[in-house]
């Protein structure tokens, strides 16, 4: 499975330059609020997605006062290592704990390794590298290094809107599927071109039939394809969950998935034909899978509108656990795991339970971050693995 065994971090957020080893599969990162250790995940996210886990803006992204960012991770891949081009598919502030000090160095003589590299150069200008080859599309990379991240405001997946959900499916299945990942970008271009046509019908009073007509036949094909692959998933995804959740909160209570979608009972040209007086009202599209939802309920209610704060981080961190699962089911790999502030989410009975299934039971590199070095330290101890502790 992929290691993630340096990186390097170059005006990033609140981080001038730092460069750090990651010696063993089990890391801990601590230090006080404000420190950077959610940048520190961070910046780990973005080499895997070719963008940050939090912010849609790079200009967001780079240290004040600074026109631009690098980023540099070495890898240990799990395939061979690729080029974009082909077609197959000492450091300040580290606490080891029995671990050799050069860890790029222990792995190079034995396999090669993976230099990715993102250089942000302000007003839109920026390049990802895979071993010094730039990519010609960002989202050739997505999949190369499977991740999964959970953080505090996650929680949004339970109480937010269908988008949050949306988003949940597409970035697990964009790492699985680089088909999905492509009918996707084309599908949302074309939902913003239909979209700016409907507000310009408005503008102008009048309607171009023809072109509408085009652009729906553009629209249906990647439609198309993205319901199906959805339907699937979730097919997979949801008795996860179930046993996930069960197993978190340690009770018999009922939760129910449910996949959501107006392609679920009618063709997509139906769809838009039905939806096409509101389209024209309202000057948007309602109708597609740009819609869909992964509807939750517990004992037969709906889950935002009754469940606990315990029961909604029971229900958070099952979602996430079956993102890894899946993940690791169809690549045949676990995939990084990044554990931001889950300290003080879960009761320590129930974050043992985590660290023991994430940490012993899988074998994919984890990442933990939490303002206690003596309670990571604790937590690592009575897993009996190796680990290596990092302060910022």
């Amino acid at each position: 499975m992929p290691r993630l065994l340096k990186i390097t971090i170059t005006q990033f957020k609140n981080y001038e330059f730092s460069s750090f080893p990651f010696t063993e599969r089990v890391i801990g990162i601590c230090g006080l609020n404000g420190k950077g250790k959610t940048n520190l995940l961070d910046c780990i996210y973005y080499l895997c997605f070719t963008k940050s886990y939090f912010s849609g803006s790079d200009l967001m992204n780079t240290r004040f006062g600074n026109d631009g960012f690098r980023l540099e991770g070495t890898f240990e891949p799990n395939h061979p290592s690729l080029t974009p081009g082909e077609q197959h598919s000492p450091v300040e502030n580290v606490t080891e704990t029995g671990s050799s000090p050069d860890i790029v160095s222990k792995y190079a003589g034995t396999r090669k390794t993976d230099q990715v590299i993102c250089i942000f150069r302000g007003a839109g200008r920026k390049e990802f590298l895979l071993n010094n080859v730039p990519y010609a599309k960002y989202s050739q990379h997505i999949g190369k290094y499977p991740c999964v991240m959970i953080a505090p405001d996650d929680i949004e997946l339970i109480t937010g809107g269908s988008e949050n959900r949306r988003r949940f499916m597409d970035t697990l299945l964009s790492q699985l599927d680089a088909e999905y990942l492509q009918q996707l970008i084309n599908y949302t271009k074309i939902l913003q071109q239909r979209n700016s046509l409907l507000k310009r019908f408005a503008e102008l009073g009048k309607t171009d039939w023809a072109l509408l007509e085009v652009l729906d036949e553009q629209l249906v094909q990647p439609g198309k394809y993205i319901h199906p692959v959805r339907r699937k998933f979730t097919s997979q995804m949801i008795p996860l969950v179930q046993q996930f959740y069960k197993q978190i909160a340690d009770n018999d209570e009922l939760v129910s998935l449910q996949y959501e979608s107006q392609l679920n009972n009618a063709d997509f040209e139906s769809v838009l034909n039905q939806h096409r007086e509101k389209d024209f009202m309202l000057q948007r599209t309602n109708g597609g899978i740009h819609k869909d939802d992964i509807t939750i309920q517990l004992n037969g209610q709906v889950f935002k509108n009754i469940a606990s704060q315990g029961q909604r981080k029971s229900l958070l961190f099952a979602l996430k656990l079956a993102e890894f699962e899946l993940l690791k089911i169809n690549k045949g790999f676990a995939p990084l795991l990044l554990l931001d502030d889950v300290f003080e989410k879960l009761d320590d009975r129930r974050m043992q339970n985590l660290l023991h299934w994430v940490c012993k039971e899988n074998d994919g590199q984890v990442f933990i971050t939490d303002t206690q070095k003596a309670r990571l330290e604790e937590a690592f101890v009575a897993l009996n693995a190796p680990y290596q502790v990092i302060e910022l």
